[in-house]
């Protein structure tokens, strides 16, 4: 009779054997990301190396050779008459830019979190659905537009058309929702207008997000090209990025093209540094509150 309470035997229990791992389930996630970051700068390592390097040191090996390393280049580049105008263009299309993106879209989002209108559903996503539209398929009928209201070679016609972004409204609309409907009730209890809400809640409660968001819109404007190369017909009115371009027609050498490029990765090296600090608190707080 078989003694139902009887313990099993230790090899009945044993675990199975442990089989080897392969070696692709050794590759982390750590490992991954290493590796794409060495695929990424690898093109602005070459551009750098190549920037430095002497006019004979155009290719590699050549450029490696740290010992051959000059200056000189950047000083032909920046000697140039039209380099400043073009850095200078570039700034105020950027910079300018940012201000009113931002402005615009916070108050267009605080209007679709937070106030109550009619058609406000339908006006958002109509906004919104602007988003599926190419830009090259708006790109002849802004032209035109532009045109007709004498705006071509100006900075109004290169900065006005790009002040209305559907993405920036989208993404401060959803952030402002999240703020909670009693600090705006308690200030339209005191008596506060529309006005000072929006400057002295809204703004400063959002913050990180505008910060965020202004990185993007300076990257989205300063690497520019195609816009700028429709509307700056005149070489006084050409962006960095189109200036850098037309040089390659000019029997420029590519050492000199790969400092003026390296030039033009500065202020976004800057600006994403000095903002640095709001985009992590940006995604802390949208962290904290999913």
């Amino acid at each position: 009779m078989v003694n139902l309470l009887e313990r099993p035997r230790a090899q009945d229990t044993a675990p199975p054997p442990r089989t080897e791992s392969r070696p692709a389930a050794r590759l982390t996630l750590p490992t991954l990301l290493t590796l794409t970051a060495i695929v990424t700068i690898v093109p602005f390592a070459a551009m750098v190396l190549v920037a430095f390097a002497p006019p004979s040191g155009q290719t590699f090996p050549d450029a490696l050779d740290p010992t051959r390393f000059t200056s000189e280049n950047f000083s032909r580049v920046l000697s140039s008459s039209d380099i400043p105008r073009w850095t200078i263009n570039s700034l105020l299309y950027s910079l300018v830019s940012v201000v009113f993106v931002l402005l615009f879209a916070a108050m267009a989002g605080y209007a679709f979190a937070k106030k109550r209108f009619p058609g406000r559903e339908i006006m958002f996503w109509a906004f919104l659905a602007t988003l599926m539209v190419p830009f090259q398929a708006t790109l002849i009928p802004s032209y035109i537009l532009v045109s007709r209201l004498d705006w071509v070679d100006s900075y109004w016609g290169l900065i006005v058309p790009t002040l209305a972004n559907s993405q920036s409204v989208f993404l401060l609309r959803q952030f402002i929702s999240q703020l909670p409907d009693e600090l705006f009730e308690a200030a339209e209890i005191d008596g506060a207008p529309e006005w000072r809400i929006f400057t002295q809640i809204v703004l400063p409660l959002i913050r990180p997000a505008l910060a965020t968001l202004g990185i993007f819109v300076f990257l989205w404007h300063w690497n520019d090209f195609l816009w700028p190369l429709v509307i700056g017909q005149s070489g006084e009115m050409q962006t960095l990025t189109v200036g850098l371009a037309t040089l390659q027609t000019q029997a420029v050498p590519i050492n000199q093209i790969m400092a003026g490029a390296t030039i033009t990765v500065v202020p976004s090296l800057l600006v994403f540094g000095l903002l640095q600090r709001y985009l992590t608190d940006s995604i802390a707080m949208s962290g904290l509150k999913a």
